[in-house]
C-alpha cells in the first residue's frame, strides 16, 4: 500500500458493520484484497491456503478457525485503508499476481490460462479486449464506409459498444420495438439466469449490483439497457426492422439489405460489413402435434409469454422439462389449480443452492468498497467454471458402460447427481423412476436446482406425465393413456437451435444461398467467417455454444475482439474485401467434427439440441475456452484472401 500521508474517511460504516460484512466475504478472495491493501505478499506464505474450488463452493473448504483468523487480519487492513484516503492499492508485478492465482484456486495454473484469467478480471480497468485503433491517423476511412449489426441482443450491443469506441460508422437493426434480444423476448415467469451473475455480465463493465446471485430476466435486461446508455449506442439501434435478405454485390464489395419495417415498409441499404447477432435461440420450437390448432383454450410458447393470461386455478400444461420449463413450473405451481408437466426424457440437474439467494447488503458492500474484490471474486467463480469439467466429458473408449456415462469421472457426476435427485425425492419411487435420467450427464445442457423444480414436482397439484403425446383435441392434450382437459397449454420446447441465419435469406458470392449451401451441416471457421461470404461476421455462429464451460458473454468478447482486428486490417491495408479460405474453413472443421466426436455431446444415447436432424453436433464448441480466446486473440491474415 503506497502512503503519503492522512486524509479523509472513505466510508462511513461502523466497525460493527465492517466485521458483519466480513463474516459473509469469500475469504480466498479476501485474502488478495489484503494483499492489495498491505503490499505483504508473505502472506501467501504465512497464511492458510484454500483448496481448488468447485462451483459454489466461495470459501476454499478452510475451517470456521482459519476463516476467523483471516477476518481479524482483513479488519484491521480494511480500517487502516478507511481511514486513510490517500492509501492506494498495491498491485504487484506480474509474476507475483500469478503466484496470487495460484494460491486462490489451490492449483497450478498455466501461462495462458493466467493470461487469459488476468485479462478477464481487469485489475486496472484496462479494458485489454477493445482493439487499439489508433493507426486509424495513418489512413483515411472512406465516408461511406458503413457497418450494418444485425440483432441488438446481448452480442449486438457489444459489437456496438466496440464499433463506437473505434469511431466507426455503424447501424444496428432490431426487428423488436426494444433492444435485449432473449432477454427481451423470453419474459416468463422464473425467467432468469443460470450462469453466476458477478460473471454474466461484460469484463469491462461489471455490475456489483446484481440483487440476485442468479438473477432474474427484468435485472438482466436492465443491465443491457445500461450499457447501451453508457456507451451511447441507443441511436445507433433501429428497432422495428426485420431484415427479410443480405445479398453481397461483388462489383461493389458491400452487402446489399432488404428490410422491412413494423409498418411494412420495406428499404434496401447496403453495407460494407455484416455482423450477424440474430443468435442461436431466437425461433420458438413449437411441437407439430396432430388437433393443435383445434384447442379451445390459449396455447403459446414460453418465449411469447401470454401476460394477459390468469393461470391463477387453471388448468395448465407445461410441455418440455427443460431450462425454461425447469424455471417455468415452480412459478406456476403456486398458483394453478391443476399442473400437468409433459415429459419425453428427464433432465439432469447441478446442485445450486444459491440459485434463487438475493446479494445482501453486506456482500455488496465488499464488492463495492473492498479494493479489488469484485476483480478476484469474478475469478474465483470464472475458474471452476472455467476448462476443468472438460475431462470428464471426454468418451474413453475402454469405459464399459457407456449408456449410462462415459467415463470414470462422468461415472462418479453421475453418482451426485443421482444422490442429489434422491435426496430431494424421497420415498416417493414412481416419482423418481420419472427424473432419474437414463443417459450420461451433460449429454444435454446441464440444469441448476435448488430443490424448486423437483419440490414442485411433488406437490398434490402436480402431475408429471411421461406417456407420449398423441394428439392435441379441442378440450386439451391426448396421450398414449389418458386425456387431459386443459385451460391453457405452455410449449417449453425450446428453439430452432441448429438452423444458423435462417431468419433472413443470405446469398454470397456467384448468388450462392448460405441455407442450401448448409442445409443441415451449418459451419463456420472459428464460427464467425464462411468462405464465399466475404464481410460476413457471425456471432454465436455454428459450434460456439458453451456447454462445459465459460459463458456466451466470454465468447462473444473474444469473437467481437476478432471481428474489429479483421476490420482494423481491412482499413489499415485499404482493402474492401476478406474472405475466409475454403481450404482453412476445411481443415477447421474437420478438427472440430473430430473433437465432437470424442465428446458426451455426441452420445447416441439420446437426442438434444446441440444436433441436428442426422445427429451431429452442430451448435456446441468442443474447444478449451484457453483455446478459442488464444486463436481469436487477433486475424491472422494468412486465413483470408484479401482484395
Amino acid at each position: 500500500m503506497n502512503k503519503s500521508g492522512k486524509g479523509k474517511a472513505r466510508f462511513e460504516e461502523k466497525d460493527a458493520f465492517i466485521r458483519a460484512a466480513l463474516n459473509e466475504a469469500s475469504i480466498p478472495t479476501l485474502i488478495m484484497s489484503m494483499i492489495h491493501l498491505t503490499g505483504d505478499l508473505d502472506l501467501l506464505e504465512t497464511l492458510p491456503k484454500p483448496r481448488k474450488p468447485v462451483m459454489g463452493e466461495l470459501q476454499g473448504f478452510m475451517g470456521e478457525d482459519e476463516k476467523e483468523y483471516i477476518r481479524d487480519l482483513a479488519f484491521k487492513a480494511i480500517k487502516e485503508y478507511k481511514d486513510r484516503e490517500d492509501l492506494k492499492p498495491f498491485i504487484p508485478k506480474k509474476e507475483d499476481l500469478h503466484r496470487m492465482m495460484e494460491f486462490m484456486v489451490g492449483e497450478k495454473v498455466s501461462h495462458d490460462y493466467f493470461e487469459l484469467m488476468l485479462e478477464e478480471i481487469d485489475l486496472l480497468d484496462l479494458d485489454p479486449r477493445k482493439v487499439n485503433f489508433k493507426n486509424y491517423k495513418k489512413v483515411k476511412i472512406p465516408d461511406d464506409f458503413e457497418i450494418i449489426v444485425i440483432g441488438a441482443g446481448l452480442s449486438g450491443i457489444l459489437a456496438g459498444i466496440r464499433l463506437k469506441q473505434a469511431g466507426l460508422k455503424f447501424n444496428i437493426l432490431e426487428k423488436n420495438p426494444d433492444l435485449g434480444g432473449t432477454w427481451l423476448e423470453n419474459s416468463y415467469p422464473g425467467c432468469r439466469v443460470d450462469i453466476a451473475n458477478h460473471f454474466y455480465s461484460y469484463s469491462f463493465n461489471p455490475n456489483n449490483e446484481w440483487s440476485e446471485h442468479f438473477s432474474q430476466q427484468a435485472e438482466i435486461l436492465n443491465y443491457l439497457k445500461k450499457n447501451v446508455k453508457k456507451y451511447n449506442i441507443f441511436k445507433n439501434i433501429n428497432f422495428g426492422r426485420k431484415v427479410i435478405s443480405a445479398h453481397y454485390k461483388e462489383e461493389i464489395k458491400r452487402w446489399e439489405l432488404n428490410i422491412k419495417y413494423n409498418s411494412g415498409k420495406e428499404e434496401t441499404i447496403t453495407a460494407n460489413i455484416l455482423i450477424s447477432a440474430v443468435g442461436q435461440l431466437n425461433r420458438p420450437k413449437t411441437p407439430k402435434f396432430p388437433g393443435i390448432k383445434k384447442f379451445r383454450g390459449n396455447q403459446f410458447h414460453s418465449s411469447r409469454w401470454d401476460h394477459e393470461q390468469e393461470l391463477a386455478r387453471k388448468k395448465v400444461a407445461v410441455v418440455g422439462t427443460g431450462a425454461s420449463s425447469f424455471q417455468i413450473v415452480p412459478e406456476i405451481a403456486k398458483v394453478a389449480r391443476k399442473l400437468y408437466v409433459f415429459q419425453r426424457s428427464p433432465a439432469w440437474m447441478y446442485p445450486n443452492p444459491l440459485y434463487h439467494v438475493k446479494v445482501s447488503k453486506n456482500k455488496k458492500w465488499l464488492l463495492k468498497k473492498i479494493p479489488l474484490y469484485s476483480k478476484w471474486y469474478r475469478l474465483l467463480l470464472f475458474w471452476p467454471g472455467s476448462d476443468s469439467l472438460m475431462p470428464s466429458l471426454i468418451v474413453d473408449e475402454k469405459w464399459e458402460h457407456q449408456e449410462r456415462s462415459v467415463n470414470a469421472m462422468n461415472d462418479k457426476q453421475r453418482e451426485t447427481f443421482t444422490d442429489y435427485i434422491e435426496g430431494q425425492i424421497g420415498e416417493d419411487k414412481s416419482l423418481l423412476s420419472k427424473v432419474i435420467p437414463q443417459y450420461p450427464p451433460f449429454v444435454k445442457r446441464m440444469l441448476q436446482d435448488n430443490g424448486g423444480w423437483l419440490n414442485s414436482l411433488k406437490k398434490k397439484n402436480v402431475d408429471l406425465i411421461v406417456d407420449p403425446i398423441i394428439s392435441i383435441n379441442s378440450k386439451g392434450i391426448e396421450t398414449s393413456k389418458d386425456s387431459f382437459d386443459l385451460d391453457v397449454i405452455i410449449y417449453a420446447t425450446g428453439f430452432h437451435g441448429t438452423e444458423f441465419l435462417s431468419s433472413l435469406e443470405v446469398k454470397g458470392k456467384n448468388g450462392q444461398s448460405l441455407s442450401k449451401l448448409w442445409k443441415d451441416e451449418p459451419e463456420a471457421y472459428l464460427g464467425i467467417t464462411i468462405p464465399n461470404f466475404p464481410n460476413l461476421f457471425c456471432l454465436y455462429g455454428p459450434a460456439t455454444n458453451l456447454a462445459h464451460a465459460g459463458s456466451i458473454i466470454f465468447n462473444s468478447e473474444c469473437q467481437v475482439r476478432y471481428i474489429m482486428d479483421s476490420i482494423k486490417y481491412l482499413i489499415l491495408h485499404e482493402f474492401q474485401e476478406i474472405d475466409c479460405k475454403e481450404e482453412i474453413n476445411k481443415e477447421y472443421n474437420k478438427r472440430l467434427q473430430k473433437a465432437l466426436s470424442r465428446t458426451v455431446f455426441s452420445s447416441i444415447t439420446t437426442d438434444s439440441w446441440y444436433k441436428n436432424k442426422k445427429g451431429n453436433v452442430v451448435t456446441t464448441s468442443p474447444w478449451l475456452i484457453k483455446d478459442y480466446w488464444s486463436w481469436t486473440r487477433k486475424l491472422n491474415p494468412e486465413d483470408y484472401n484479401f482484395s
